[in-house]
């Protein structure tokens, strides 16, 4: 009898631990799916601002430079001031200039007079020969020599004229309202013909300049339409991190790009009344493009291998799935995608690691309204 119950009590004993032990995987099981978040694709109007680097141009800017030779007799303006049109800047020694206007006056009296006395001896001889007294080849002389005076009235004219501008030049004048820039002579200094004085700014109005490479110069002409590059608005980022208060409109582009970069310029002109913005300085243009209906990806829900990018998409089973997929841009912390996805698929938003293929998950979703919430990826920036 008790050789009969050892059997029994020991299978009984092995089927308890044997449902225990299917108890406990089961457990074990359940606490090895994990709670992943998710998020589903939905296309959005999103607003993508690309920056470049500008250059600051003042609309007009003028090197001044001397046109007669002398010493510098008297500087008018200052460094940094402010002048007008005609405004004078600087005077140069004129005694020479000005003895040259007297000569070429007294030279031009001369042949005037010279010219008077031609005319009479013309009519002097002009009698005679009507009276016989000399040959007709005497009225061609002095037709000839009355001729020789006038050209040398037409030449002490010019000589005069020559003079006077000379004179005139002695005074440089400013050619239009604008700033002065670095004077880097001062009184007494020898001139000589051609030298820089100073350089004039007019900056009530400047030109930007930025680079922007033929992608992204494409994209910019396909979202506006040709007929609307004049309408375009940019900001100005200064240096400091600030942005200039007047925004600015894209006039024109260059008719080619450059061989060297592959890029082609962009010039936006900004009202600047408040002469803030100096000729020379730089900033950082912000151009924005808008893309209708653009699949948003948040870059950390994407991983890379071999150059190609993959995200996992959950299906219906939440299940995962690795899925390669074709970025159109990137932007701050997102992808903007050109192919592979589509709207109201659901992909893995963080939590990558240790996932692989048809790993079955507990998907915890979080909205795209979320995500704008987070990151505002309805504008993004791309330097």
């Amino acid at each position: 009898m008790k050789n009969f119950q050892w059997p029994v009590l020991f299978l009984a004993s092995m089927f308890t631990y044997g449902c225990a032990s299917k108890g406990e995987t089961t457990s074990e099981s359940k606490d090895s799916i994990l709670t992943i978040p998710v998020t589903e694709l939905t296309p959005q109007k999103t607003d993508l601002h690309r920056e470049y680097v500008g250059d600051i141009h003042a609309v007009r800017n003028v090197e001044i430079y001397a046109r007669v030779k002398g010493y510098l007799e008297e500087v008018y303006v200052d460094e940094g001031k402010e002048v007008k049109k005609g405004q004078v800047l600087f005077r140069i020694n004129n005694e020479e200039y000005a003895a040259q206007l007297a000569k070429a006056k007294a030279t031009l009296q001369s042949a005037i007079a010279e010219a008077k006395g031609a005319e009479l001896e013309l009519k002097r001889v002009r009698l005679l020969v009507d009276k016989n007294v000399i040959a007709k080849t005497e009225v061609e002389v002095a037709e000839a020599k009355l001729a020789a005076v006038n050209a040398k009235i037409e030449e002490a004219r010019s000589e005069k004229s020559n003079a006077a501008i000379h004179l005139a030049q002695t005074e440089i004048k400013a050619p239009f309202d604008g700033v002065i820039d670095r004077i880097p002579h001062k009184m007494g200094s020898l001139i000589n013909e051609g030298t820089l004085l100073t350089t004039l700014s007019d900056t009530k109005n400047v030109f930007v300049y930025f680079n922007v490479s033929e992608n992204e110069y494409l994209e910019y002409v396909k979202a506006r339409g040709k007929a609307d590059n004049k309408s375009a608005i940019v900001e100005l980022e200064l240096a400091d991190g600030s942005f200039f208060k007047h925004k600015g409109n894209i006039e024109t582009m260059e008719g080619a790009f450059d061989e060297g970069t592959g890029s082609i310029a962009f010039r936006a002109r900004f009202s600047n009344p408040e002469k803030l913005l100096k000729h020379g300085s730089t900033g950082t243009i912000r151009l924005t493009n808008t893309v209708e209906n653009a699949i948003l990806i948040p870059q950390k829900a994407a991983f890379e291998i071999q150059d190609k990018s993959f995200v996992y998409v959950v299906d219906k089973n939440n299940q995962v799935k690795t899925r390669s997929f074709v970025p159109k841009s990137r932007f701050a912390s997102y992808y903007i995608v050109k192919s592979g996805l589509e709207p109201g698929e659901t992909i893995v938003y963080e939590g990558l690691q240790g996932l692989k293929d048809g790993a079955t998950i507990n998907p915890k979703n979080i909205s795209p309204d979320s995500l704008n919430t987070q990151a505002s990826p309805i504008e993004l920036t791309a330097r």
